[in-house]
């Protein structure tokens, strides 16, 4: 059968998107210099017939919707991100700045799980004696674990169908390669060919495949976007700088909870699960100071508790400054222009900036309410009370709206010992709520009048 020519795409390292030419820039993200060059291969001219099995049709009814046994790790923390555990067949891909524990975190799991299924994890960044030394250094039972220094795709495919391991762990995927590929491993090709071809491979054999990812300088996986749209599940672990602790948030999960998080501390002896971040992300200091409110913020399929501050001061020369760490900065300037429309509160010459104690990323709107109390507590130079716990969301005509789970919040918040809540008016509890005094409020002036009567 005749062939055409070899077709040959630019695809963006940032989004994935295909061009028919090199250009600087790429027309659908705007990045310069982010196109490379791939090679699709030759195309065959269109086939006459068909000779082989075909797929059979069904109405969606007569599938049978069976409940999969999940694979538990022994990490609670790893297996809520995950949605309750490994799915057969699927494919997880974790990302992470160098450093944050991405190798650590899995090597443990792999010789917690290696002690009762057949594990392989494959390095292709390492040798097998620094592998050695770093389990020896976490102190991990690696007797049952095998392991395999190789980057060659098809050498990976053969030692999974001769092991057949349960789970199967790649670090990394950007040092992988297919002999078939005429590229550099690392390249925006080799990254999507070899990342396909695992795909194919967990769901033909049911292995459970864990791919590395690296990232880039802005804090994005490294390679094209297509490589999340092939995987079924892509958690991040995230590092603050000097932070000891490490959130795992799932940003694709096929078969659970997005915005999942999961807390883990990085110890001299690895990894160690978190079970209740609120206890750590809520370390407030003993004296009431200024500009400090707590909050309840939904992550995932559990509540979580987090100190808000802010600091508001007066412009010293130039444009007032808006800068908000692990929340959305325009969100910051909107709720800002909402103080002055609805309460005539003026920031204009003050600088303010707002901050969410611990590393945390706020992803919702439920801590609106709780950004502006505490903007505006230290802008009037006023403590609020320590066991004062406030969210809600703000809207632009004034109103707080409600949140969801607003009753799970307060009752975490109870359970912590807060026993003042300044809440939407649509989540007031329909039951009062021993020990704790709370407000329902419909607008912000609402909230600023029970804030004063504290």
């Amino acid at each position: 059968m005749a062939k055409g020519k070899a077709k040959t795409a630019y695809v963006c390292g940032e989004c994935g998107s295909e061009h028919m030419k090199w250009q600087g820039q790429c027309n659908e993200c705007g990045e310069w210099n982010s196109l490379s060059r791939v090679s699709i291969g030759p195309i065959s001219e269109p086939q006459v017939g068909f000779s082989g099995t075909r797929a059979e049709v069904k109405t969606l009814g007569e599938v049978e919707a069976e409940e999969v046994t999940r694979i538990q790790t022994g990490f609670g923390e790893f297996d809520r991100v995950l949605g309750g555990g490994l799915v057969p067949g699927s494919v997880v891909l974790i990302g992470g700045d160098p450093g944050a524990g991405k190798s650590t975190m899995l090597l443990q799991v792999c010789a917690k799980l290696g002690a009762r299924e057949r594990v392989l994890y494959v390095t292709g960044e390492e040798s097998l004696q620094q592998l050695a030394l770093r389990a020896s250094r976490l102190e991990l039972d690696v007797a049952n674990l095998r392991v395999a220094a190789e980057t060659r795709a098809e050498v990976i495919a053969d030692l999974v169908r001769e092991q057949q391991p349960r789970l199967l762990v790649l670090d990394s995927v950007q040092v992988l390669q297919l002999e078939s590929v005429d590229s550099t491993p690392g390249s925006v090709s080799q990254v999507r060919e070899t990342a396909a071809f695992f795909t194919r491979l967990a769901k033909q054999t049911g292995t459970v495949v864990v791919l590395v990812g690296h990232v880039t300088k802005e804090g994005n996986l490294a390679g094209p976007k297509v490589l999340e749209h092939m995987i079924d599940t892509f958690v991040m672990l995230d590092c603050p700088d000097g932070a000891r602790y490490r959130t795992l948030r799932a940003h694709k999960n096929r078969f659970g909870a997005v915005n999942e998080l999961g807390v883990f501390a990085m110890t001299d002896r690895g990894m160690r699960e978190v079970s209740n971040p609120s206890a750590i992300f809520l370390q407030r200091g003993e004296l009431d100071a200024p500009g400090s409110v707590a909050t309840v913020t939904w992550e995932g399929t559990r509540p979580l508790l987090v100190e808000i501050q802010a600091l508001v001061d007066e412009v010293q020369g130039g444009y007032a400054k808006r800068v908000a760490v692990g929340l959305d900065q325009q969100r910051l300037a909107m709720h800002l222009a909402v103080l002055h429309r609805h309460c005539g509160i003026a920031l204009s010459d003050q600088d303010v900036f707002a901050n969410v104690v611990g590393g945390v990323r706020i992803m919702e709107t439920g801590a609106d309410l709780a950004l502006l109390l505490a903007a505006l507590s230290s802008f009037r130079n006023r403590a609020l009370p320590k066991e004062l716990i406030v969210f809600g969301e703000l809207g632009l005509t004034g109103e707080v709206r409600a949140v969801a789970n607003g009753q799970e919040r307060l009752n975490e918040a109870r359970k912590h010992g807060f026993r003042i809540a300044i809440i939407p008016h649509a989540n007031r509890p329909k039951k009062a709520i021993e020990g704790m005094a709370v407000h329902g409020v419909k607008n912000l002036a609402a909230a600023l009048d029970a804030v004063n009567a504290l």
